[in-house]
């Protein structure tokens, strides 16, 4: 077996394996969906259903963001994101943030500066400021890894779910 010490730069391959069977296994895998947003000359963001809770002591979260992004050029380089939980009623602006091209922050769209210059969105069931501690390369992503330095847990609404290649909400 293989020690997989950077994955940055490993050339293993999985001879023969399908990468759209890798992508229908995900897609039956539930998750939570969040938008990364992170300041810039123009602020940026982006949908991410890959949010992991990292550590409590201290807070640390993950997610992973392609480097073909074009959130990636600001976020490649910004101290601070902001991390952002989706309410169930939020779908369109899911799309907007998943769509390229997308006028992300234009007037339709609910937002202000939040600490540290981090744009942050009004209506979401949760949000976070972090600090970037660091990006991890994975492939054609980079994972990044950043602490809690600010947050608010009481916005409306349970939570909006990606499954099967569509937004869902979880009813209580």
């Amino acid at each position: 077996m293989t020690a997989l010490t950077d994955l940055g730069t490993y050339s293993g391959t999985a001879a023969g394996f399908d990468p759209a069977v890798f992508r229908s296994v995900f897609r039956r895998h539930a998750a939570g969906v969040a938008v990364i947003t992170a300041p810039g000359d123009r602020p940026v963001g982006f949908t991410a259903t890959s949010l992991t809770s990292v550590s409590a002591e201290p807070p640390l979260l993950s997610f992973g963001i392609s480097t073909g992004s074009s959130s990636w050029p600001t976020l490649s380089e910004a101290p601070f994101v902001g991390v952002h939980v989706l309410a169930e009623h939020q779908e369109p602006l899911a799309a907007t943030f998943a769509r390229s091209g997308a006028d992300r922050f234009g007037p339709a769209t609910d937002w202000h500066e939040g600490p540290h210059g981090v744009p942050l969105l009004g209506g979401v069931s949760a949000w976070l400021v972090c600090r970037v501690l660091a990006r991890v390369p994975a492939g054609d992503h980079r994972i990044v890894v950043a602490q809690a330095v600010a947050g608010d847990p009481t916005g409306p609404g349970g939570p909006l779910l990606y499954h099967q290649g569509g937004f869902n909400g979880l009813r209580d």
